[in-house]
């Protein structure tokens, strides 16, 4: 059930990590006027620089869009034109943040303010598509991961309250011979802790041979090697296995603790 439980919180991150990606490679033309002043260039360079949800922009020269056009229509436009009717721009990428129909729109308005900028090309309706088909796929995700983990609970908890039950009765002689309650509670708990940190070692280590096969099919775009989501996911593998464990324990024990002994043959 850990393992699950680790799976889930892994699978949230990669979705995450995902989102993020396909959002911060929804491009930005910013288009420059024919023959813009270098000053005015360099304005709006330190523009792009400052506008906040800017992740990062280069700058196509003439010269490059139309090597980059030949390269990918395999023709020159200059050869039956008589000149190159391709103009300078910023190719912006936005981060993922930001990367939405409003924040663009604002940025778009900001940028045209400018002169020399002719006009600011991006795709609203593939933006709009990539955040609504997200959005859909985030929820899917959070609904499946909830019944997992609720199933997870209740198999977890059940179990624990079965292996206590069996011990009941010692439970009980402990009480007649005079164990407090709290003595009662410690060993149970302590052991159900320690058994709860084993299983989530157990599962961490079966995650991390599945991570493993994972990267291999992902590729270099994502790094599931980085130590922020081997802590993440470990912690919460880790911490849910202690949680778990130790109510699951401390509230059989209880009921147990307060039962008479004759009810004990009845439950």
């Amino acid at each position: 059930m850990l393992f699950l439980i680790g799976l889930i919180a892994l699978l949230m991150i990669i979705g995450n990590e995902m989102s993020n990606y396909v959002k911060e490679n929804v491009n930005m033309s910013v288009v420059l006027q024919d023959s813009i002043a270098p000053a005015k260039l360099q304005i709006i360079q330190r523009l792009l620089q400052a506008t906040p949800g800017v992740k990062s922009y280069d700058y196509i020269s003439k010269e490059q869009a139309l090597k980059d056009h030949i390269r990918d229509l395999g023709e020159n436009p200059a050869d039956f034109l008589g000149y190159n009717p391709l103009l300078a721009s910023f190719e912006v990428k936005l981060n993922s943040a930001y990367a939405n129909t409003d924040s663009v729109t604002h940025i778009e308005k900001n940028l045209k303010q400018y002169a020399g900028v002719k006009q600011v090309i991006y795709q609203k309706d593939i933006i709009r598509l990539v955040n609504d088909n997200l959005k859909k796929t985030g929820y899917f995700l959070i609904g499946i991961a909830a019944i997992l983990i609720f199933i997870s609970i209740v198999l977890l908890n059940n179990t624990i309250r079965i292996s206590i039950y069996s011990k009941r009765f010692v439970i009980n002689a402990m009480r007649l011979v005079g164990a407090k309650a709290w003595f009662i509670r410690r060993a149970f708990v302590w052991r159900y802790l320690w058994n709860g940190l084993i299983a989530a070692v157990i599962a961490l280590i079966l995650l991390g041979i599945s991570v493993y096969y994972v990267q291999i099919a992902l590729g270099t775009n994502f790094d599931l090697y980085h130590i922020r989501i081997a802590l993440t996911v470990s912690g919460i593998v880790i911490l849910f296995g202690l949680i778990i464990s130790f109510l699951a324990a401390f509230f059989a024990v209880n009921r147990y603790i307060r039962m008479q002994t004759n009810d004990m043959y009845f439950v």
